[in-house]
């Protein structure tokens, strides 16, 4: 008997959330799988109202049986709530034989008391794996800022240059998001933004097999410059740099041109080939020869295995050989996999902070330095950067900063997965 095709859709909610006493309105409409777990649907809203996840949440309702449930996670903290655990709640238990219209509330970070009011608009389908943002209205509101009241008051300061603490409220922003006020619009919602968030959520909870596409994108710098060494080698100038054709090329080919560079013929005004082929050297794919850069014995076997040049970089990138290294490695991956890292320009101090709490110090005993957590961060991100994690098109813009999961391609995603896998 021929086996039976698998779904391709699956039941699902949709459903419209609003945060109460939001001023401009903060709303999404959400199609959801019914058979979201609780802790699940805590982070489809965080992914798409732009939240951080760094406080504890709890909904309440009365369920199809008339009875009325607090669920609060995560699940350590019911103990002092006396509430149920959120694991053990899917969402259509909660919702099972209600009509269109029915309401729950999920709150978010108990002290500045962010109430979203849930509704039921009705009952569809949805592709196995995915998660949709339909449509929404204005910008979450910003991690931390107080609560509804507060916050409106916060852009009020913001809109008003002349207010007595505009300045202290364009630093407390800048500390909080990493980037001046000046480019805080509140009114603005990306739903493509939401929706590759949500997607990169599906991606982890429905994970889908590594396709041969999809390793090929990922690996394309590595075996960009292995095939250029192929099969004599990668001339270099007199001081042992690559020629200024080569690097251009590489700019142009591998998607890492940027204006602000200007021409990025010369290694050291392109710094993601110079940081490309120091780690092709270091992980022995490349050495010098004669006034060449050649292939090693590895490089020449991974350049005719791609499985094996692609399980090869997971071992070099997620298990560098420092210890502090494959910390920060890992604190990355978990950044690039969720709806928000840290800011952009605290990421080093936040590494240093996760190294001191892990008791990393120095051979002399004293807390790891701020200079030194700044060479790891950027260890880290070069190493990440060697490989290709972004969406088409926008490779340029992984190298320099925390990556905006919107720029991440499922290629990308399947590698950091594997990356924690193998943790």
């Amino acid at each position: 008997m021929a086996s039976m095709p698998a779904a391709s859709t699956v039941p699902a909610y949709d459903l419209r959330i609003s945060i109460e006493d939001t001023v401009p309105p903060v709303w999404r409409t959400l199609r959801v799988p019914e058979t979201l777990s609780i802790p699940q649907f805590h982070m489809a809203l965080q992914a798409a109202f732009g939240w951080e996840d760094r406080h504890l949440y709890a909904i309440t309702c009365v369920d199809s049986t008339g009875k009325r449930r607090q669920i609060v996670g995560p699940d350590d903290a019911t103990e002092d709530l006396e509430a149920e655990p959120a694991s053990g709640v899917v969402l259509s238990e909660l919702l099972r034989g209600r009509e269109a219209g029915a309401t729950l509330e999920y709150e978010y970070d108990f002290g500045d008391s962010w109430t979203h009011h849930v509704e039921l608009l009705g009952f569809t389908e949805v592709p196995v794996g995915d998660m949709l943002c339909l449509e929404g209205d204005n910008r979450g509101p910003v991690e931390d800022s107080g609560g509804a009241r507060e916050y409106k008051e916060l852009l009020q300061v913001l809109a008003d240059p002349s207010h007595p603490t505009y300045q202290d409220a364009r630093m407390w922003l800048f500390d909080v998001l990493g980037f001046r006020s000046g480019r805080f619009d509140p009114t603005l919602f990306d739903q493509d933004a939401a929706n590759a968030n949500l997607h990169l959520l599906g991606l982890q909870w429905w994970p889908e097999p590594l396709t041969d596409e999809e390793r090929e994108a990922v690996v394309r710098p590595i075996r960009w410059f292995l095939e250029m060494a192929e099969p004599d080698g990668i001339e270099l100038t007199s001081a042992g740099y690559l020629k200024p054709a080569l690097v251009k090329r590489a700019m142009d080919e591998l998607g890492w041109s940027d204006p602000i560079m200007g021409k990025g013929n010369r290694e050291n005004h392109a710094r993601p080939v110079a940081e490309l082929r120091q780690r092709l050297m270091d992980w022995k794919l490349l050495r010098k020869l004669k006034g060449r850069l050649v292939l090693t014995v590895r490089g020449k076997r991974v350049l005719q295995r791609p499985e094996e040049l692609w399980d090869w970089l997971l071992e070099l990138v997620g298990k560098p050989d420092h210890d502090a290294v494959r910390m920060a490695t890992h604190l990355y991956v978990h950044w690039y996999l969720s709806p928000a890292g840290p800011p952009q320009l605290r990421t080093a101090e936040v590494v240093q902070d996760a190294l001191a709490a892990a008791g990393f110090v120095t051979r002399s005993g004293d807390p790891i330095p701020l200079a030194w957590a700044v060479d790891i961060d950027q260890t880290v991100r070069w190493n990440l950067a060697a490989v290709n994690l972004a969406v088409a098109g926008q490779e340029a813009r992984l190298p320099w900063a925390l990556p905006e999961q919107s720029r991440l391609s499922d290629g990308g995603v399947k590698f950091l997965l594997e990356v924690l896998s193998r943790a």
